[in-house]
């Protein structure tokens, strides 16, 4: 019997048109463009601005543009997979309203979050439901509207997070390409360390908590960049060690775009020189669970059918992990 593989078969993505620079943030908090460009590797970001335009609107936009790059008719897909840490609303899934926005009336969906590591874990969840055998065609989109959560009278973070959606199709695969391996983990440990107090089912949302602030986004910067360094690093290197790849093997390291350091720390364990490196840290900051997808639109033209590809990310809660997965169509 023929190994079904998941493998990626098609891209889009979307970014907003309006440009938040470090000149710019100048003016909001005390910080320089140095100071941002040599700590984190981010000189602008992109901000979702209008009335009424959320995370969906971003995802909607980042598969309207892979269904038009690929011909492929929405009625086709059977699943549709919003990895996202800012949905639209509470309780009602973005991906479903996502999936009736692009015409996939066939396709059941939901959303999935997992912080800085959702759209990692996406791809895992898509390949599983693809190697079984009971769907064909999976789609799953990374988009964060980061701004929605940030105080941009905080310099811990209002540097660092931009907005942004990527989406790529999963579908089945008969040549060994695709996802080959993964290693995913999570540690309670990290809750408390990057989080948002307010808004949930602990602390629901009151006049004070609005007050206080507490609907925002809080990091602890020097435990989270030590826990991500580490622990990317660790699943890149685990991945080459278990599958006998050595840096040689390796096109492309596709690494979660959260800090300029912490992805270089990552190359350098697994030994890659800049140029098999994916970055776009300075355009975009970081776009959550977009990041990664944005890499591979980004990317896209200098990817080759064959293609061995390693994917880190770390996240919030905490998440992290690594996939290898084998790239399967020239553009």
């Amino acid at each position: 019997m023929t190994k079904i593989t998941a493998a990626i078969t098609a891209v889009g993505k979307y970014v907003p048109e309006y440009v938040l620079t470090n000149k710019e943030l100048e003016t909001l908090v005390e910080t320089n463009d140095e100071w941002i460009t040599s700590r984190t590797g981010i000189k602008e970001r992109r901000i979702l601005k209008g009335e009424g335009l959320g995370t969906s609107f971003m995802a909607i936009k980042a598969a309207e543009d892979l269904l038009q790059k690929s011909n492929l008719d929405p009625k086709e897909i059977d699943l549709v997979i919003v990895a996202t840490a800012t949905p639209d609303l509470p309780v009602a899934s973005t991906a479903v309203y996502t999936a009736s926005k692009i015409g996939a009336t066939n396709a059941f969906a939901y959303d999935l979050q997992a912080a800085c590591s959702s759209f990692l874990y996406g791809m895992s969840t898509a390949a599983s439901y693809i190697e079984s055998g009971r769907y064909k065609k999976v789609l799953v989109i990374g988009a964060d509207k980061m701004s929605s959560i940030i105080d941009y009278s905080d310099r811990a973070t209002c540097i660092i997070f931009g907005d942004g959606a990527g989406a790529v199709l999963f579908e089945a695969n008969t040549e060994d390409l695709g996802l080959q391996d993964e290693f995913l983990r999570s540690d309670g440990i990290g809750r408390e360390f990057l989080k948002i107090e307010a808004g949930g089912s602990i602390l629901p949302p009151t006049i004070d908590t609005v007050k206080n602030g507490q609907h925002f986004v809080y990091q602890e910067g020097k435990t989270v960049f030590k826990y991500a360094v580490s622990n990317m690093a660790d699943v890149s290197e685990k991945m080459l060690t278990r599958n006998n790849l050595t840096k040689d093997d390796v096109q492309w390291l596709v690494p979660h775009q959260a800090n300029k350091r912490i992805i270089e720390a990552t190359a350098k364990r697994v030994g890659l020189e800049d140029d098999k490196v994916m970055m776009n840290i300075h355009k975009y900051g970081n776009t959550t669970s977009a990041t990664l997808p944005l890499l591979l639109a980004d990317y896209e033209k200098e990817l080759k059918k064959g293609d061995n590809l390693i994917f880190a990310a770390f996240g919030g809660g905490f998440t992290w992990g690594a996939i290898y997965l084998k790239w399967a169509y020239n553009s």
